[in-house]
């Protein structure tokens, strides 16, 4: 046996070591510390009194075999990595040793560059990762720069918020990269520059087919194509509230089960659910929709619990007016808490005798809120990827899984997508308007509001953007970047209380550019 002081240490068993003197120089050649053992006992031996970064594991050895060996090594080092090397093909062998959790499994005779190769992917891999990560985020980062100080259209935009997304999540796993703050002042920038963008052309959207897909085109554009198509029950699914970074972390989940066809589309504004999950609904903008249900909309109601009553009805015109003939009626439901998803997922028998199943989940939407109102969520979540990290715990462990992997199996086609995204607010800026005025901190509607138009727009007249009028005087104000309102008493008090919590309704990337992904099963 013999050492070499490095910082990787690897222990090579192998009853015929000696042969692999040119292997093992190899790898001390590019700065590895090869410790040698000729039988599983000594290797036994060795990792109870030392430490090692990477075991190179024998199968076949005379006395205490390598399975033996590799079984023994784990008990003493659960996460110690082997990577099992063998003379033998045979499958039943290596799904034996890949039951007991081998990292890597190599078959002799092996030669450097695959020894190499295998212990930089175990030993050197999130380094690697991590260097690579910090070229690309270079890249891009000049191309996004690049990108903000010329022309761009909302194709762009859309590119622009997937790329911000998938950085921020390949970043989240490279905390001691330093990347983090660069990335939240590029978003910054890039917010700034998104809020003028949509001030300058959303109006036009309004009024013209030149334009991104909107809330009022989901059902259109996307679910009607599977309702003709199909001859199972399509299920078509809003999570309320999820951004593209929490579906992407959704996605990965789902990919095991469903050939998956994303796209991204933008919300109607406000990025609020009375406004933009209606539009889903109704295929109408809200100055539309609100004429069809005039009380729910007077002044000084709940806006959130109130406003959305009609969705299931707002669907079934929509789909007559795309002549959409089912062969029966649709089915609603709406998901608020842990029994009524688990009431969904016993009787999907029933809800899937229709031919169209709609299932608004609000779990996100509500937890967004609630870490506002607690002092334990937001010590567990308080940032965006730690708030990523508690929607994918929710998710594995919702009715939501089970009856998505249950869809699967049933060969149900889904469609997913969500009503509006959230943005974390940072700060605080003046609203000034009456007592009656809408409650909401993106967004505020009542007679005669004004705000500081750096921060926030202004909407002096709501046809413009299609929304409705209320008086002869209703105006909106729309929060831009990461602002939220607060009126001018106690001006400094609830600016500290709601910094920092997960807000919609006004104008940022992460609000308005949403995903929206057909889930077609995978064959049995």
């Amino acid at each position: 046996m013999q050492s070499h002081g490095t910082n990787k240490r690897i222990l090579w068993v192998d009853d015929e070591i000696d042969q692999l003197q040119a292997h093992i120089l190899f790898l001390n050649e590019k700065g590895y510390d090869v410790v040698q053992a000729t039988n599983g006992a000594d290797a036994v031996a060795l990792v109870r009194e030392s430490d090692y970064d990477l075991v190179l594991l024998d199968e076949m050895m005379p006395g205490k075999d390598g399975l033996t060996t590799l079984e023994e090594i784990k008990d003493l080092k659960p996460n110690l990595p082997v990577v099992m090397v063998t003379k033998s093909e045979e499958e039943h062998l290596m799904e034996e040793a890949i039951g007991k959790k081998i990292n890597d499994y190599l078959t002799k005779p092996v030669n450097p560059s695959q020894i190499l190769s295998v212990t930089k992917k175990i030993l050197e891999a999130k380094k690697i990762m991590g260097d690579h990560l910090t070229q690309r985020y270079i890249k891009d980062f000049n191309r996004l720069s690049i990108m903000l100080s010329g022309p761009m259209n909302w194709k762009d935009w859309m590119d622009l918020a997937l790329i911000l997304a998938k950085r921020d999540l390949e970043i989240e796993n490279f905390p001691d990269l330093g990347l983090k703050q660069t990335l939240y002042g590029q978003n910054k920038e890039c917010n700034s520059e998104f809020a003028r963008y949509i001030e300058r052309n959303y109006p036009q959207w309004m009024r013209s087919d030149d334009r991104p897909n909107l809330s009022v085109d989901i059902v259109r554009k996307y679910l009607a194509p599977l309702l003709i198509d199909d001859l199972a029950p399509v299920v078509f699914v809003i999570i309320d509230c999820m951004r593209i970074d929490q579906w992407l972390v959704i996605e990965e989940l789902l990919a095991e089960y469903f050939n998956i066809t994303k796209d991204l589309y933008f919300s109607v504004l406000p990025t609020a659910t009375p406004f933009s999950r209606n539009a889903i609904f109704s295929g109408l903008f809200p100055e539309d929709f609100v004429k069809l249900m005039p009380e729910a909309w007077k002044q000084g109601g709940d806006e959130e619990s109130s406003r959305n009553k009609f969705e299931r009805q707002f669907l079934e015109k929509q789909l007559l007016r795309l002549k959409l003939k089912l062969r029966s009626e649709p089915k609603y439901i709406k998901i608020v808490d842990l029994a009524e998803g688990e009431n969904l997922l016993k009787k999907l028998d029933n809800y899937l005798n229709a031919p169209l199943l709609s299932v608004v989940y609000n779990f996100i939407d509500i937890l967004a809120h609630g870490r506002s109102e607690s002092e334990i969520l937001q010590e567990i979540a308080p940032d965006e990827a730690a708030f990523r990290s508690l929607m994918k715990s929710w998710f594995l462990h919702s009715p939501l899984y089970t009856v998505l992997r249950e869809l699967s199996a049933r060969q149900c086609s889904v469609l997913i997508t969500t009503d509006h995204g959230s943005i974390l607010g940072t700060r605080g800026t003046p609203a000034y308007g009456r007592r009656d005025t809408s409650t909401n901190l993106r967004y505020k509607y009542g007679d005669n509001l004004n705000c500081d138009s750096k921060h926030a727009i202004l909407l002096k007249d709501p046809g413009t953007y299609r929304l409705p009028h209320f008086t002869g005087h209703t105006t909106y104000i729309l929060a831009k970047e990461d602002y939220y309102f607060i009126y001018p008493t106690k001006f400094n008090e609830y600016q500290r209380y709601f910094q920092n919590s997960f807000q919609h309704g006004g104008i940022s990337i992460q609000e308005m550019i949403l995903p929206v992904a057909i889930l077609k099963p995978k064959r049995a």
